[in-house]
Protein backbone atom coordinates (compact mmCIF):
# COMPACT_ATOMS: atom_id res chain seq x y z
CA UNK A 1 0.00 0.00 0.00
CA UNK A 2 1.54 3.12 -0.95
CA UNK A 3 2.58 5.83 2.18
CA UNK A 4 -0.40 8.10 2.89
CA UNK A 5 2.71 11.33 3.33
CA UNK A 6 4.09 10.51 0.70
CA UNK A 7 0.75 10.95 -1.50
CA UNK A 8 -0.14 13.95 0.65
CA UNK A 9 3.09 15.64 0.98
CA UNK A 10 2.98 19.20 3.15
CA UNK A 11 2.35 22.58 1.25
CA UNK A 12 5.15 23.96 -1.33
CA UNK A 13 7.47 26.61 0.31
CA UNK A 14 6.09 28.91 -1.95
CA UNK A 15 2.90 29.46 -0.29
CA UNK A 16 2.20 31.21 3.05
CA UNK A 17 -1.22 30.70 4.75
CA UNK A 18 -3.44 33.75 4.33
CA UNK A 19 -4.83 35.53 7.70
CA UNK A 20 -8.15 34.54 6.14
CA UNK A 21 -7.36 31.09 5.93
CA UNK A 22 -6.51 31.41 1.81
CA UNK A 23 -2.91 31.24 0.59
CA UNK A 24 -0.48 34.28 0.20
CA UNK A 25 1.20 33.62 -3.57
CA UNK A 26 4.64 34.26 -3.95
CA UNK A 27 4.60 31.84 -6.91
CA UNK A 28 1.75 30.39 -9.15
CA UNK A 29 -1.11 27.98 -7.53
CA UNK A 30 -0.51 24.77 -8.97
CA UNK A 31 -3.81 23.22 -10.09
CA UNK A 32 -4.39 19.90 -11.41
CA UNK A 33 -7.68 19.17 -13.60
CA UNK A 34 -8.79 16.10 -14.97
CA UNK A 35 -9.67 17.07 -18.63
CA UNK A 36 -8.31 19.61 -21.35
CA UNK A 37 -11.80 21.54 -21.28
CA UNK A 38 -11.69 21.80 -17.32
CA UNK A 39 -7.95 22.99 -17.76
CA UNK A 40 -8.93 25.38 -20.75
CA UNK A 41 -11.23 26.92 -18.38
CA UNK A 42 -9.12 27.58 -15.30
CA UNK A 43 -6.57 28.99 -17.03
CA UNK A 44 -8.92 31.81 -18.75
CA UNK A 45 -10.31 32.53 -15.07
CA UNK A 46 -6.86 32.30 -13.37
CA UNK A 47 -4.68 33.42 -15.98
CA UNK A 48 -1.29 34.16 -14.74
CA UNK A 49 -2.12 33.43 -11.17
CA UNK A 50 -2.10 29.72 -11.63
CA UNK A 51 0.28 26.84 -12.83
CA UNK A 52 -2.73 24.55 -14.67
CA UNK A 53 -2.09 21.03 -15.56
CA UNK A 54 -4.35 18.68 -16.73
CA UNK A 55 -4.07 14.97 -16.33
CA UNK A 56 -5.92 13.80 -19.59
CA UNK A 57 -4.51 14.74 -22.79
CA UNK A 58 -5.77 14.85 -26.62
CA UNK A 59 -7.53 11.56 -27.89
CA UNK A 60 -8.22 9.97 -24.28
CA UNK A 61 -11.57 9.24 -22.90
CA UNK A 62 -12.79 10.28 -19.57
CA UNK A 63 -15.45 7.47 -19.03
CA UNK A 64 -13.07 4.49 -18.82
CA UNK A 65 -9.87 6.75 -17.68
CA UNK A 66 -7.77 4.97 -14.76
CA UNK A 67 -5.50 7.60 -12.87
CA UNK A 68 -1.92 6.57 -12.92
CA UNK A 69 1.00 6.39 -9.91
CA UNK A 70 1.87 9.31 -11.51
CA UNK A 71 -1.65 11.50 -12.07
CA UNK A 72 -1.58 10.30 -8.15
CA UNK A 73 1.67 12.20 -7.12
CA UNK A 74 0.23 15.14 -9.76
CA UNK A 75 -2.81 15.81 -7.78
CA UNK A 76 -1.38 15.43 -4.15
CA UNK A 77 1.00 17.47 -4.94
CA UNK A 78 -1.77 20.41 -6.41
CA UNK A 79 -3.00 23.46 -4.01
CA UNK A 80 -6.57 22.35 -6.09
CA UNK A 81 -7.63 20.10 -7.87
CA UNK A 82 -10.62 20.28 -10.12
CA UNK A 83 -12.84 17.10 -11.85
CA UNK A 84 -16.55 17.39 -13.75
CA UNK A 85 -18.72 15.39 -11.97
CA UNK A 86 -22.20 13.56 -13.02
CA UNK A 87 -20.32 10.62 -13.12
CA UNK A 88 -17.82 11.70 -15.90
CA UNK A 89 -14.48 10.08 -14.44
CA UNK A 90 -16.25 7.56 -12.37
CA UNK A 91 -13.14 5.38 -12.29
CA UNK A 92 -11.15 8.30 -9.82
CA UNK A 93 -14.38 9.13 -7.65
CA UNK A 94 -13.30 7.19 -4.75
CA UNK A 95 -9.55 8.79 -4.69
CA UNK A 96 -10.92 12.24 -5.05
CA UNK A 97 -12.96 11.75 -1.77
CA UNK A 98 -9.31 10.37 -0.36
CA UNK A 99 -7.68 13.51 -1.43
CA UNK A 100 -10.21 15.68 -0.27
CA UNK A 101 -9.05 15.43 3.01
CA UNK A 102 -6.02 16.85 2.40
CA UNK A 103 -6.73 18.87 -0.34
CA UNK A 104 -9.23 21.24 -2.27
CA UNK A 105 -11.22 19.21 -4.27
CA UNK A 106 -14.04 20.23 -6.36
CA UNK A 107 -16.05 19.06 -9.37
CA UNK A 108 -17.10 21.85 -11.57
CA UNK A 109 -20.62 21.23 -12.20
CA UNK A 110 -21.56 21.42 -8.32
CA UNK A 111 -23.21 24.68 -9.11
CA UNK A 112 -25.17 24.19 -12.22
CA UNK A 113 -29.21 23.90 -11.66
CA UNK A 114 -30.76 20.90 -11.94
CA UNK A 115 -33.42 21.84 -14.49
CA UNK A 116 -30.64 22.76 -17.23
CA UNK A 117 -29.58 19.17 -17.23
CA UNK A 118 -30.46 16.29 -18.91
CA UNK A 119 -31.47 13.47 -17.07
CA UNK A 120 -30.59 9.96 -18.14
CA UNK A 121 -33.90 8.18 -18.60
CA UNK A 122 -33.43 4.63 -16.81
CA UNK A 123 -32.03 6.18 -13.41
CA UNK A 124 -32.78 8.18 -10.60
CA UNK A 125 -30.50 11.70 -10.39
CA UNK A 126 -28.21 10.92 -12.72
CA UNK A 127 -27.47 13.30 -15.90
CA UNK A 128 -25.81 13.71 -18.93
CA UNK A 129 -22.26 14.78 -18.29
CA UNK A 130 -21.54 16.44 -21.66
CA UNK A 131 -22.25 19.77 -20.61
CA UNK A 132 -19.32 21.42 -22.33
CA UNK A 133 -21.33 20.71 -26.01
CA UNK A 134 -23.23 23.93 -24.99
CA UNK A 135 -21.31 26.71 -24.70
CA UNK A 136 -24.03 28.69 -22.31
CA UNK A 137 -24.23 25.62 -20.00
CA UNK A 138 -20.40 25.45 -19.99
CA UNK A 139 -20.20 29.25 -18.87
CA UNK A 140 -22.35 28.01 -15.83
CA UNK A 141 -19.05 26.95 -14.01
CA UNK A 142 -17.15 29.93 -14.00
CA UNK A 143 -19.17 31.40 -10.76
CA UNK A 144 -18.89 28.08 -9.01
CA UNK A 145 -14.98 28.13 -9.99
CA UNK A 146 -14.18 31.45 -9.46
CA UNK A 147 -15.84 31.18 -5.86
CA UNK A 148 -13.88 28.44 -4.81
CA UNK A 149 -10.20 30.18 -6.73
CA UNK A 150 -11.21 33.20 -3.88
CA UNK A 151 -11.25 30.91 -1.15
CA UNK A 152 -7.86 30.22 -1.63
CA UNK A 153 -6.57 33.32 -3.07
CA UNK A 154 -9.35 36.16 -1.84
CA UNK A 155 -6.79 38.67 -2.01
CA UNK A 156 -7.01 38.42 -6.16
CA UNK A 157 -10.67 38.54 -6.25
CA UNK A 158 -10.65 41.25 -8.58
CA UNK A 159 -8.58 39.82 -10.90
CA UNK A 160 -10.52 36.33 -11.33
CA UNK A 161 -13.78 38.18 -11.50
CA UNK A 162 -11.94 40.19 -14.30
CA UNK A 163 -10.63 37.88 -16.29
CA UNK A 164 -14.27 35.11 -15.74
CA UNK A 165 -16.63 38.02 -17.81
CA UNK A 166 -13.88 38.53 -20.34
CA UNK A 167 -14.58 34.55 -20.87
CA UNK A 168 -17.86 34.74 -20.35
CA UNK A 169 -18.52 37.34 -23.22
CA UNK A 170 -16.31 35.12 -25.27
CA UNK A 171 -18.41 32.37 -25.00
CA UNK A 172 -21.41 34.38 -25.56
CA UNK A 173 -19.63 35.03 -28.70
CA UNK A 174 -18.91 32.07 -29.68
CA UNK A 175 -22.53 30.84 -28.64
CA UNK A 176 -23.70 33.33 -31.02
CA UNK A 177 -21.30 32.10 -33.68
CA UNK A 178 -22.93 28.67 -33.42
CA UNK A 179 -26.56 29.82 -33.53
CA UNK A 180 -25.62 31.91 -37.32
CA UNK A 181 -23.86 28.90 -39.22
CA UNK A 182 -25.86 25.74 -37.86
CA UNK A 183 -29.05 27.99 -38.49
CA UNK A 184 -27.66 28.11 -42.05
CA UNK A 185 -27.99 23.92 -42.13
CA UNK A 186 -31.02 23.11 -43.82
CA UNK A 187 -33.58 21.31 -41.72
CA UNK A 188 -34.27 18.03 -43.04
CA UNK A 189 -30.35 17.51 -42.61
CA UNK A 190 -30.40 19.21 -39.34
CA UNK A 191 -29.54 15.40 -38.13
CA UNK A 192 -26.19 14.38 -36.33
CA UNK A 193 -24.74 11.23 -36.30
CA UNK A 194 -21.61 10.28 -34.18
CA UNK A 195 -20.29 7.40 -32.80
CA UNK A 196 -21.79 7.86 -29.22
CA UNK A 197 -24.31 10.18 -27.44
CA UNK A 198 -22.24 13.30 -26.46
CA UNK A 199 -23.89 15.66 -28.25
CA UNK A 200 -27.16 15.72 -26.76
CA UNK A 201 -26.81 19.60 -25.44
CA UNK A 202 -25.54 20.72 -28.95
CA UNK A 203 -28.72 19.15 -30.35
CA UNK A 204 -31.11 21.32 -27.70
CA UNK A 205 -29.14 23.98 -27.85
CA UNK A 206 -29.06 24.45 -31.80
CA UNK A 207 -32.43 22.29 -32.94
CA UNK A 208 -30.68 19.41 -33.99
CA UNK A 209 -31.96 15.72 -33.72
CA UNK A 210 -28.85 13.75 -32.48
CA UNK A 211 -28.26 9.96 -32.31
CA UNK A 212 -25.08 8.05 -31.28
CA UNK A 213 -24.22 4.74 -31.85
CA UNK A 214 -23.21 3.73 -28.68
CA UNK A 215 -24.70 5.30 -25.16
CA UNK A 216 -24.07 8.20 -23.55
CA UNK A 217 -20.58 5.87 -22.02
CA UNK A 218 -17.96 4.74 -24.66
CA UNK A 219 -18.21 1.81 -22.23
CA UNK A 220 -21.65 0.57 -23.89
CA UNK A 221 -21.40 -1.33 -26.97
CA UNK A 222 -23.38 -1.29 -30.26
CA UNK A 223 -25.15 -4.05 -31.16
CA UNK A 224 -25.39 -5.55 -34.54
CA UNK A 225 -29.85 -4.45 -34.16
CA UNK A 226 -28.35 -0.97 -33.10
CA UNK A 227 -26.33 -0.49 -36.87
CA UNK A 228 -29.00 -1.96 -39.03
CA UNK A 229 -31.68 0.99 -37.15
CA UNK A 230 -29.12 3.54 -38.12
CA UNK A 231 -28.21 2.26 -41.29
CA UNK A 232 -32.42 2.23 -41.82
CA UNK A 233 -32.95 5.20 -40.52
CA UNK A 234 -29.82 7.06 -42.77
CA UNK A 235 -31.07 5.68 -45.98
CA UNK A 236 -34.78 6.56 -45.08
CA UNK A 237 -34.01 10.21 -43.96
CA UNK A 238 -31.62 10.42 -47.16
CA UNK A 239 -28.86 12.11 -44.36
CA UNK A 240 -26.09 13.34 -45.99
CA UNK A 241 -23.45 12.73 -43.81
CA UNK A 242 -22.15 10.95 -40.49
CA UNK A 243 -18.83 11.63 -38.23
CA UNK A 244 -16.48 10.02 -36.14
CA UNK A 245 -15.01 11.30 -33.14
CA UNK A 246 -11.47 11.78 -31.69
CA UNK A 247 -11.56 9.89 -28.69
CA UNK A 248 -14.12 6.83 -30.00
CA UNK A 249 -12.74 3.98 -32.32
CA UNK A 250 -14.47 5.13 -35.92
CA UNK A 251 -15.35 0.99 -36.37
CA UNK A 252 -19.69 1.71 -35.93
CA UNK A 253 -19.26 4.89 -38.06
CA UNK A 254 -17.76 2.59 -40.87
CA UNK A 255 -20.34 0.34 -40.50
CA UNK A 256 -23.17 2.69 -40.99
CA UNK A 257 -21.44 3.78 -44.27
CA UNK A 258 -21.06 0.53 -45.57
CA UNK A 259 -24.39 -0.23 -44.54
CA UNK A 260 -26.34 2.52 -46.46
CA UNK A 261 -24.03 2.03 -49.45
CA UNK A 262 -25.36 -1.63 -49.46
CA UNK A 263 -28.75 -0.13 -49.38
CA UNK A 264 -28.32 2.05 -52.51
CA UNK A 265 -27.51 5.08 -50.37
CA UNK A 266 -24.09 7.25 -50.09
CA UNK A 267 -23.31 8.71 -46.73
CA UNK A 268 -20.27 10.84 -46.68
CA UNK A 269 -17.61 10.98 -43.68
CA UNK A 270 -18.68 14.68 -42.41
CA UNK A 271 -15.38 14.70 -40.47
CA UNK A 272 -13.75 14.33 -37.33
CA UNK A 273 -15.56 15.91 -34.11
CA UNK A 274 -13.76 16.67 -30.41
CA UNK A 275 -15.97 15.25 -28.13
CA UNK A 276 -14.42 13.72 -24.72
CA UNK A 277 -11.20 15.79 -25.40
CA UNK A 278 -10.00 18.24 -26.95
CA UNK A 279 -7.43 18.81 -30.09
CA UNK A 280 -4.00 18.79 -29.74
CA UNK A 281 -2.33 21.21 -27.16
CA UNK A 282 -0.58 23.99 -28.30
CA UNK A 283 -2.99 24.10 -31.24
CA UNK A 284 -6.11 26.29 -31.40
CA UNK A 285 -8.44 23.42 -31.44
CA UNK A 286 -6.54 22.31 -28.09
CA UNK A 287 -8.41 24.93 -26.48
CA UNK A 288 -12.22 24.92 -25.76
CA UNK A 289 -12.85 27.55 -27.96
CA UNK A 290 -11.55 25.86 -30.54
CA UNK A 291 -12.90 22.64 -30.24
CA UNK A 292 -16.72 24.25 -30.27
CA UNK A 293 -15.28 26.24 -33.44
CA UNK A 294 -14.43 22.91 -35.31
CA UNK A 295 -17.14 21.22 -34.01
CA UNK A 296 -19.69 23.57 -35.18
CA UNK A 297 -17.95 24.39 -38.64
CA UNK A 298 -17.01 20.69 -39.34
CA UNK A 299 -20.84 19.70 -38.90
CA UNK A 300 -22.04 22.99 -40.41
CA UNK A 301 -20.01 22.26 -43.91
CA UNK A 302 -20.46 18.68 -44.02
CA UNK A 303 -24.62 19.05 -43.67
CA UNK A 304 -24.85 21.58 -45.99
CA UNK A 305 -24.74 25.32 -44.36
CA UNK A 306 -22.81 28.36 -44.93
CA UNK A 307 -19.47 28.32 -42.80
CA UNK A 308 -16.41 30.36 -43.35
CA UNK A 309 -13.14 28.14 -44.58
CA UNK A 310 -11.31 28.35 -41.36
CA UNK A 311 -14.37 28.66 -38.34
CA UNK A 312 -14.67 31.86 -36.58
CA UNK A 313 -12.11 33.48 -35.85
CA UNK A 314 -9.97 32.15 -38.83
CA UNK A 315 -7.86 30.02 -37.02
CA UNK A 316 -9.19 26.44 -37.99
CA UNK A 317 -6.28 24.06 -39.23
CA UNK A 318 -3.54 26.50 -39.16
CA UNK A 319 -1.40 24.20 -36.53
CA UNK A 320 -1.94 21.16 -39.32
Amino acid sequence: MMNRRKIFPILGAGLLMHPTGGLAISSPLNVVATTGMIADLIQNVGGSLLNVNSIMGPGVDPHSYRHTRSDILTMAKADAVFYHGLDLEVQMFDFFDQLSTKRKVRAITEGINKSKLLAYEDYENAYDPHIWMDPMIWAETINPLVDTLREIIPEKTDILTANAAAYRAQLNALDAYSKEVLSSVPSESAILVTAHDAFAYFGVAYGFEVTGVQGISTNSEAGLYRIGELVDMLVDRNVPAVFIESSVSDRNIHALIEGAAAKGHTVSLGGELFSDAMGPRGSYEGTYIGMIDHNVTTIAKALGGIVPERGWQNKLGLDT
